[in-house]
Parts: structure tokens; sequence; C-alpha cells
């Protein structure tokens, strides 16, 4: 019978569910955390779930619940600061620095079979010195979180750079200062972002380059820049990004050095890895 129901949740560090120097034990909420969710989503529509933690975790009731709020570690202000979130004093601008995955096996290292690691390792490392712990090959190379992710076209729970508000924003057209640039020049785009809600806020403009055909494998595409944007309601801005070949460029192993193949880019601009708002091609001579 309660207006709302807030329950505050998540990981700690206790036996070793998020800690540094050791793997969690579980990707889901330890004790049936779970069940608790499920059941006051039953009971009461109105359930704002809060995440206290330092890392993702599943959520097989995500359906059922309207809100999530992923709080991580505040420190001291800690409930000062989830209270203005939640009452809406405040209005939350964070992104996700990194991929949340559906399932365990939809991180790379999980799906590559790297953990936890060769059993007949892990069998002969036992009783050897902790300080030497086992190697671990890691096959999936640059194609780590979102560049997995976007790459092997693996849905995320919630994808790099996301992020919600109380209020909405529209980008509009990206523009390039040019369209063909050379090894030694740079390029400028620009794109307008606009609140278009009630709510000031803020947004985050994220850049990502596509390198459209490269004689080595690459993710789909590498976000080389961001830009966070304050802007009251109805207030439109033009955000920029300035790069020069550095932001196209691979690491030739043959070589030793970074790379920069001529050919055609294209200049991807949204507000996640996964909400590609508009896009500019160009090209490196």
């Amino acid at each position: 019978n309660s207006d709302y129901v807030i329950f505050i949740g998540g990981l700690n560090k206790a036996d070793f569910q998020d800690s540094e120097g050791n793997d969690r034990k579980s990707y889901g909420l330890p004790y049936n955390q779970d069940h608790v969710i499920s059941a006051l989503a039953k009971a009461n529509k109105n359930l704002a779930v809060v995440l206290i933690s330092g890392n993702a975790v599943a959520m097989p009731w995500i359906k059922e619940v309207p809100t999530v709020v992923q709080a991580w570690y505040l420190g001291s202000e800690a409930g000062n600061s989830i209270a203005s979130i939640l009452a809406g004093d405040a209005n939350p601008s964070g992104k996700l620095p990194f991929t949340f995955p559906v399932r365990l096996e939809d991180n790379s290292a999980h799906q590559l079979g790297e953990y936890p690691g060769n059993k007949e390792e892990l069998a002969a490392d036992k009783g050897k010195d902790q300080k030497n712990p086992i190697n671990i090959t890691y096959n999936e190379g640059i194609f780590v979180g979102y560049r997995w992710h976007d790459t092997k076209k693996i849905k995320p729970l919630f994808s790099f750079g996301h992020g919600l508000s109380y209020t909405t924003f529209e980008f509009g057209k990206a523009k390039a200062d040019k369209t063909t640039m050379s090894q030694d020049d740079m390029i400028t785009f620009t794109v307008s972002v606009k609140n278009t809600g009630k709510r000031a806020g803020a947004e985050v403009a994220q850049l990502y380059i596509s390198d459209l055909k490269s004689s080595v494998e690459r993710p789909v595409k590498e976000l080389k820049g961001f830009e966070k944007v304050y802007l009251n309601p109805g207030e439109q801005k033009e955000v920029t990004f300035t790069i020069d070949k550095t932001a196209l460029s691979f690491f030739d192993v043959q070589k030793h050095d970074w790379v920069a193949e001529p050919g055609d880019f294209e200049a991807q601009i949204g507000n996640s890895s996964d909400a590609i708002k508009t896009k500019v091609k160009f090209t490196l001579k």
C-alpha cells in the first residue's frame, strides 16, 4: 500500500563479491536479492532498485522494474546524493564507463574460455607461492567491452556510455569541416544537442570512429572523444570534436608502430555505443 518502494542492494566486499585481486563467484546478485526484487515488483509497480556496486550484475527482473539507479560506491555523501536523485532535486547525468552484459557468457573473456582458466594449471598451482598467479591469455585482444559487443553484434543489458535523464535530448545532423584530410591534417565534426524536455540537464555527446576498410581486423567503431553539455529546457548548443590521424590509427605489430591507413572512415556521434544518432563519412589520404 506504499506510494513507492525503494530497494537498496547490490554487492559488497565480503565473500569476494566486489574486490580487487579476486574473481566474483557469480554474475548474479548474492543473498537471493533477485527473488526479493521480483516479489517487490509484483507487490508494488512503483519500485526503484538502487544498486550499490562497482561492477555489473545480472538483472533477470529488468522487465519487471521501472527504475534502476546504478549508485556505485559514493563515499560519505552517498545517502544525500542518492536521495537527491530519487526525489528529483538533482537530474542524473552519469554514463556507464563499461558494458553491462546480459549474461556472463556474453563477456569476451568468458565466451573465449579464459575464465576461470585452464583446470590443469589450476590444479598444478595449488600449494604454490600465491605471489606467482596463473598466467591467463587475453585471447580477446582489443575486442574488450563495447568493442566486443558491437563487433560481434551481441546485445548488451546496458551499453557503454548509457545513461538516462529526467529530461530528453535531440541530436542534430553531424557536419565535418572537410571531406578529405591528409596525414598531417586535422578534421572537426560539429553536432547540435538540444534539451527537448522540461528539466535542465546534461547530456554526453560521444564520438566514435569507424574504419570502413582495413587491412587488419578492427572493432566496428572506437570511442575517440566525448563532451558533456549542460542545457536548460529548450536550449541548444553545438558540440565540436577535432581529431588528427592518431584517432584513425591502429598498432601495426610488424612495424611496431601506430599506422593510419589511407581510406574511408565514418564519424559516428550519439549518446551511447548502441545509440548512434548521426554519422558523417570522410577520407584520409
